[in-house]
């Protein structure tokens, strides 16, 4: 699914109306009717609510719920409609129009003083001040009226966005001025500010409403930020065929493992096997060799000369990826090892965990990565590398910045895990929850990701793909055994069957 910008937003609401032929209020009229369905199916006739309308098209998307939900039978309902400039939308005054003509509405137009109304617990709010068109954060009496709303303690429902937060980019803004949703309804198009931790207090649970917007213009118009689908995927995989052999699906090697650390190893090493690869071999301390073996019996095992951590990362066979970093600790042999590595390397890169550590104490290794190599940091790990970040805003720009200048892939871990490639594209993922945030979950991504690799999938494929798998895993375990007492090693247990939901379009 592609995420648009405000503007491209508005050229589709235009190109919508022009192709199906309708005025641009019918479809205010379809995004209202969504809406008022989606209030009338959670609220009784009997439920307060209390209306905040602003004199642009997201004020007449409010003024037009307010008046379906009045002719459903819904009569305890109370409107503001702030009106402080004279100049109104001309869709927003046709639905105020509509409005005033019903009997018995309670309509209060603010033009100068504003009688706030008292609002408790037991109300809803819906708010229709500002939409995503807004370019400049509130003002004045604005402000005060979000500060009302976020303290009163009602349940508030924004319309497209909440008032204050901007579509994309809102660092500039002070969040405590930007009104606080419980629920935010987004008509068919996610806002790229959605998927940043900041905000999330600020927009809620959000939902899509499907509009009926020309699906032809969103086709052709281009954009750097996509939503990964399933349906994204699934040309992309690569089905099995009954003539192969084992070397057909590659042949990992994974440099993992040091003393009191080999349980990453045997993760990753499990996940790569478990999404489809070939044939594994981990290269690890000397002293690793019997947990690894007795753990994952079809991995093989390369023991270092050192019984406690990597000193030597020479390849001695063939392999399609090589992955280097869980738990191989940062040991100045082990940095060594790495930097040799980096220098002479000609096989994919997966880095994660540890050798990102590594990089971090010589970050002169960044220019030694290969074109295309997959790094998979968390949040810790990429500010220990590319400097401190004070929100996941900024840390998307500057991974957006350093995978063009390094043209390198970033996978950034969180909540929405985004695939960043050296293009500048960005692919965020959906699938996952919050009981994957457990020890040993990064390294069976990794694992992953170089089992796609491996397997012959492009880096830029087997990064995305592998995200995606990893938290549909993921999503499986947690049905299963919830997500409280989810461990890394459930998420790779499901991820043969995460893979064939795909292929099985039962996602």
């Amino acid at each position: 699914m592609k995420i648009f910008t405000s503007k491209d937003i508005h050229e589709i609401d235009g190109a919508t109306c022009e192709m199906q032929q309708i005025s641009s209020i019918e479809l205010m009229e379809r995004a209202a009717s969504k809406v008022s369905s989606e209030l009338i199916s959670k609220f009784l006739p009997s439920q307060r609510f209390v209306f905040m309308a602003g004199p642009g098209n997201n004020g007449g998307d409010a003024l037009a719920v307010a008046r379906i939900l009045i002719e459903h039978g819904y009569n305890n309902i109370e409107i503001f409609f702030f009106n402080v400039t004279g100049k109104l939308s001309h869709d927003c005054e046709e639905e105020r129009k509509k409005l005033i003509t019903l009997d018995g509405v309670n309509f209060t137009e603010v033009s100068k003083e504003f009688n706030p109304p008292s609002l408790g617990s037991s109300d809803v709010v819906v708010d229709g001040l500002f939409g995503s068109g807004l370019n400049q954060p509130l003002t004045g009496g604005f402000v005060a009226v979000s500060r009302l709303i976020n303290e009163s303690g009602a349940y508030v429902v924004s319309i497209d966005v909440p008032s204050g937060l901007f579509g994309e980019w809102n660092h500039k803004l002070n969040r405590r001025d930007i009104i606080h949703a419980n629920k935010t309804y987004v008509f068919q198009i996610p806002r790229l500010s959605f998927f940043f931790e900041e905000n999330a207090s600020l927009i809620g649970d959000w939902q899509l409403l499907d509009i009926g917007l020309d699906s032809q213009k969103i086709k052709e118009l281009s954009t750097d930020y996509m939503l990964v689908e399933s349906r994204n995927l699934r040309p992309l995989l690569k089905p099995r065929q009954p003539f192969t052999a084992k070397r057909d699906y590659g042949s990992a090697l994974l440099f993992a493992g040091s003393t009191g650390m080999m349980g990453a190893a045997v993760m990753c090493a499990r996940a790569a096997l478990k999404s489809g690869v070939g044939l594994v071999t981990v290269h690890g301390a000397k002293g690793g060799l019997q947990i690894l073996q007795s753990s994952v019996p079809e991995a093989m095992y390369e023991p270092d000369r050192n019984e406690h951590f990597i000193t030597d990362m020479r390849i001695h066979h063939e392999h399609q990826v090589v992955a280097i970093g869980p738990g191989i600790g940062c040991n100045e042999h082990t940095i060594d090892a790495l930097e040799n590595y980096l220098r002479t390397c000609s096989v994919p890169l997966v880095l994660d965990a540890d050798a990102l550590n590594c990089i971090s104490r010589r970050p002169a290794m960044l220019s030694l990565l290969p074109a295309k190599t997959v790094i998979t940091p968390h949040i810790g790990e990429f500010d220990r590398l590319f400097g401190n970040h004070n929100s996941s805003e900024a840390r998307l720009q500057k991974a957006i910045e350093m995978a063009k200048q390094y043209n390198i892939i970033i996978v950034l871990k969180g909540h929405y895990s985004v695939t960043i490639r050296p293009t500048g594209r960005v692919y965020i993922n959906p699938t996952g929850n919050p009981g994957m945030a457990t020890a040993g979950s990064g390294d069976v991504l990794t694992g992953i990701i170089a089992s796609f690799i491996a397997q012959g999938y492009k880096p830029e494929h087997a990064a995305m793909i592998g995200v995606f798998v990893h938290g549909l895993a993921g999503d499986m375990a947690a049905d299963e055994v919830g997500e409280f007492g989810m461990t890394a090693s459930d998420i790779s247990n499901y991820c043969g069957k995460a893979i064939a939901a795909i292929f099985e379009k039962k996602i």
